[in-house]
């Protein structure tokens, strides 16, 4: 994706009217108060070389920034606090205080202030995006044990994202070299799968997935494989029928529209022979079924991306990791990446919304 920036720079340039500057304002919000996401943000924004990508905007509060950067001297991050977004300026590490009082951080301990001071921080930020005050979106990592709640009955970012938006469905889509894998399913009990898995589902995940491959990552004749739900792919139906009762005639259809969608593949078989190297994409049934393969064959950090929201929304691919948090541990090359293609898939954006807004048809050409 990266190079890609140097094309978009250029774009943007000779469009004065476009939403984005070439150094998006990006909303980074700070996770779990005892996690280790404000220690990746330190690390990150602590490299000045970043303030030539884009301006951060860190959702969080001073105190708790403090806090962690007493502890990463050799990390020196210098930042002011935004209270007004009108005085924006290029070159410098923001902090939006999204609470004034007291909080107690105790890293690598599982708290309710943890989960809550996180969730006030997201909403924050989602609040600022929705209004257009920040261009994309980079989390660090929640806990689901402290965040669920009546105020926030999600079983993590993505769902709340889709309602705060109001968008009909969302892809959880992560993102690695040439590797991208997207899930039908997120963040439910695999004994909840099957019945989950329909056609008008996966039909729906396609759509999201093709439609990003394009604007998102400028690939003008996207390549899909879907994975079947079964072992085997359901061994022409010995070992279930979704494949070949659902998963097969929907992916025929899609051809028939033109769509380069194939499959269904046997999961195992698919990764060991390195099929996905064919593909743009690949959409697999259920979390792990995707996410396992990705994680075990992507060598470079990878990055949870939400495709299908109005804005670009990244994460790292991974969690809280309570067990080194506080330990000046982290590595934070997956958030680092993050950042990265989130400001990349901005960049793409402007670049696909310039090429395609209001094109002359071919009757119009052809007739001059």
């Amino acid at each position: 994706m990266r190079c890609f920036v140097a094309k978009a720079a250029e774009m943007l340039s000779l469009c004065p009217m476009s939403h984005i500057s070439s150094k998006p304002v990006i909303g980074i919000t700070c996770g779990d108060l005892n996690g280790i996401g404000i220690e990746l943000i330190i690390k990150t924004f602590s490299d000045q070389r970043m303030l030539d990508q884009c301006t951060p905007v860190i959702y969080a509060s001073s105190r708790t920034i403090n806090f962690y950067r007493k502890q990463l001297n050799e990390y020196p991050l210098n930042f002011q606090i935004l209270r007004d977004f009108q005085r924006l300026q290029s070159k410098h590490v923001y902090v939006y205080n999204c609470w004034e009082e007291e909080v107690n951080i105790t890293p690598g301990q599982l708290t309710e202030a943890g989960g809550q001071f996180a969730i006030r921080a997201l909403k924050t930020a989602v609040d600022h995006a929705r209004k257009g005050w920040i261009q994309g979106l980079v989390t660090a990592p929640i806990h689901k044990a402290n965040t669920h709640s009546a105020d926030f009955p999600y079983t993590g970012h993505t769902g709340f994202l889709r309602e705060a938006f109001e968008v009909p469905d969302v892809l959880m889509l992560m993102i690695a070299d040439d590797l991208k894998i997207g899930v039908v399913t997120e963040h439910i009990p695999i004994s909840d799968v099957a019945s989950a898995i329909t056609a008008q589902a996966i039909a729906g995940k396609i759509d999201i997935l093709r439609k990003s491959l394009m604007r998102d990552f400028a690939i003008e004749m996207p390549r899909i494989a879907v994975l079947g739900l079964n072992p085997h792919a359901g061994d022409d139906g010995h070992i279930g029928t979704e494949e070949k009762t659902m998963i097969a005639p929907l992916i025929q259809s899609l051809r028939q529209q033109d769509m380069m969608v194939f499959g269904p593949y046997s999961a195992d078989t698919f990764f060991a022979r390195a099929q996905y190297r064919y593909f743009h994409a690949v959409l697999a049934m259920y979390h792990d079924q995707g996410l396992i393969p990705f994680k075990s064959l992507t060598q470079e950090p990878g990055v949870n991306f939400t495709a299908g929201l109005p804005i670009v929304r990244t994460s790292p691919d991974h969690g809280t990791a309570f067990d080194i948090a506080g330990k000046n541990q982290a590595d934070p090359s997956s958030f680092r990446q993050a950042i990265f293609a989130c400001i990349d898939i901005l960049r793409n954006r402007v670049i696909y919304d310039e090429s395609t807004r209001n094109p002359l048809k071919k009757s119009e050409l052809q007739s001059e």
